[in-house]
């Protein structure tokens, strides 16, 4: 890929806040119109890497990059006004005495009336709220203030759109939702974006690429899909979707012996004959199946509607999980067949604890 042309782009970045160590090394590129989502749980860092981009902390090594031009680095900093960097914080911060299309149109001063007013109105009408354009922020729900401030931030068509945590004050089923139409306005206006979050169903909904950061380290940056089926570390594999690792070992480059049994596996060499392995199984690689020979007790169930996430116990002490059809509707201290159906198989070197 060529870094040159890219949007963004981070080089071997790392920042000190109060002399500690918080951002190490974090290197991605964003190309033109591409959404990046950074995902990790409270303290990991990813909000500091947000604030690099926007200036308001400087990196002690490394470079930051926007638009081809190198704004940020150990002995240099461009100023957050100079930057043309718009931002979406997690409280909002729409002004409460100005109406909707007050505050959408306080980002184009110095423009012509009519060039405000057709933005504006453009704006409003891809986010569906024309109607409420005289309405103060307090007289809309928690959803119309959010598309509100998204629409205030891409106003002034900022080449970069920084997210931060912008859908934490709602509740998970519309998290989703204003993500996927965040990401149908984003792409209209052809944004490049980058947002931080703590909710993968967010991420993958919004993002291109979603970089998954713990302990201040970009650990992968990647499709949703690679994340969860090619996971590259344990934290990795553990942090995205449900599953758990069952203990085994390596018979030979084709089979893993494991508490559930042998199972095929194509470990080109990645393992010696003997070494202990932890291989990760998610609630799809789990077929509920009447016919199997194979039977686990049902210790806990956790309905979802279309699906019941069964928490299985097998012959031995190993738990899997397993997504079964609700009208599969088996009971707690039930016994069920399953079936192992392992598509893609993640296996690491047994931790030692």
């Amino acid at each position: 890929m060529n870094t040159g042309d890219a949007q963004l782009c981070f080089e071997d970045l790392c920042v000190d806040i109060d002399g500690n160590r918080i951002v190490s090394d974090v290197n991605f590129t964003l190309q033109q119109g591409e959404i990046g989502c950074l995902l990790g749980p409270s303290g990991c860092g990813k909000t500091t890497i947000l604030n690099a981009i926007a200036g308001f902390v400087n990196p002690v090594r490394g470079s930051i990059r926007l638009r081809g031009t190198e704004c940020a680095n150990e002995t240099m900093q461009l100023p957050p006004e100079a930057r043309r960097v718009g931002m979406v914080f997690q409280d909002l911060a729409l002004f409460p005495h100005l109406t909707v299309r007050q505050n959408i149109a306080y980002g184009l001063k110095g423009q012509k009336r009519s060039e405000v007013v057709r933005r504006v109105d453009e704006l409003l009408r891809l986010v569906s709220m024309s109607d409420q354009s005289e309405r103060y922020p307090h007289e809309l729900s928690g959803g119309q203030q959010q598309r509100v401030a998204l629409i205030r931030a891409m106003a002034p068509r900022p080449p970069i759109l920084l997210l931060d945590e912008p859908f934490s004050s709602q509740d998970a089923e519309l998290r989703v939702q204003l993500a996927q139409e965040v990401r149908e306005l984003l792409i209209h206006d052809g944004i490049t974006a980058i947002m931080v979050t703590h909710d993968q169903h967010e991420a993958f909904a919004i993002a291109d690429h979603v970089g998954v950061v713990a302990d201040g380290r970009l650990r992968q940056w990647d499709s949703a899909y690679n994340l969860y089926h090619r996971p590259a570390d344990r934290f990795v594999a553990d942090f995205i979707g449900e599953g758990v690792f069952v203990c085994g070992n390596a018979l030979d480059d084709d089979h893993l012996q494991t508490e559930i049994g042998v199972i095929p596996a194509e470990l080109n060499g990645a393992f010696n004959p003997g070494d202990f392995i932890d291989l990760l199984i998610r609630p799809d690689d789990v077929v509920h199946d009447d016919g199997s020979p194979n039977r686990a007790t049902v210790v806990a169930k956790n309905f979802r509607g279309a699906n019941h996430l069964y928490t299985l116990r097998m012959a031995g002490s190993t738990r899997l999980y397993c997504l079964a059809p609700s009208h599969h509707d088996h009971q707690v201290g039930e016994q069920i067949g399953v079936r192992l159906r392992l598509d893609h198989l993640v296996v690491f070197p047994r931790e030692v604890v």
